[in-house]
């Protein structure tokens, strides 16, 4: 308990150095390309009251939701698949290796190229860069597993689904988990720049739209608020799951 509130007052004591230094330095610029926190809180008010952030921050959301499930189950599939099969890791070794090193800006711009700048073509292109990275981890995952325990599921003849219920997955969700948080902080970067290369709305359309006006205010205004909500998602989905796959250790 004594931790837990020690935890809470080093983060709020964190988070008010952090906007105090932040009036500082934009208290001793004095120039629009730095407004102050107060500067920034009245526009980000004014943007949810007109309805404008909620509906792009919306909109990015929905497509961060669809490509990191997308994303998440095909790594799942592919690195359990390369972990327990030898010949078909060394076959894909090289394959992933070349996606691991292709830049994201080249993968979006191919996908608007050859399908066209539609919905699918970004998804398509947040799925490519993220996959890899998802496959990675959950092949050494896959590789750790404990084949004593996968031997004595089937000396007692669990079953396929039984198995991988209560002996597979354990042992992966450590790694599952892993993947999710450096997942999350991935995708929603990539987002950004699909939306600002070829969608009409978004977060990423938004902050390109206010770097045309030179809108420094806007920018930090939208991008406090995605931010806030990526760490809502954190704290309230990711770090208790994440919790739960340490559970184990003292």
């Amino acid at each position: 308990m004594q931790q837990q509130l020690r935890s809470q007052v080093l983060t709020s004591l964190s988070i008010l150095i952090f906007f105090s230094l932040w009036q500082g330095l934009a208290f001793f610029i004095d120039s629009n390309t730095l407004p102050p926190p107060v500067t920034v809180a009245k526009v980000l008010w004014r943007e949810i009251q007109t309805g404008q952030l909620p509906y792009h921050l919306g909109v990015t959301l929905l497509r961060l939701i669809i490509s990191f499930s997308i994303a998440m189950i095909l790594g799942c599939l592919i690195g359990i698949a390369l972990g327990q099969h030898k010949q078909l890791n060394t076959f894909f070794d090289h394959w992933l290796i070349i996606f691991l090193n292709i830049p994201a800006l080249v993968t979006i711009i191919l996908c608007y190229v050859w399908f066209g700048l539609i919905e699918v073509a970004a998804i398509l292109a947040v799925v490519i860069n993220k996959v890899p990275n998802v496959v990675v981890t959950i092949r050494e995952g896959s590789r750790a597993l404990d084949q004593d325990l996968l031997e004595m599921a089937e000396c007692y003849r669990f079953g396929k689904w039984k198995t991988f219920a209560h002996v597979i997955w354990p042992q992966l969700y450590p790694f599952v988990m892993a993947a999710s948080r450096s997942g999350l902080a991935l995708i929603w970067k990539i987002i950004l720049v699909v939306e600002l290369l070829g969608r009409s709305n978004g977060m990423g359309y938004q902050l390109h739209l206010f770097f045309q006006l030179f809108d420094v205010t806007s920018i930090l205004a939208y991008t406090i608020a995605f931010v806030s909500i990526i760490q809502l998602i954190e704290w309230l989905i990711l770090k208790p799951l994440d919790q739960k796959a340490l559970r184990w250790r003292r």
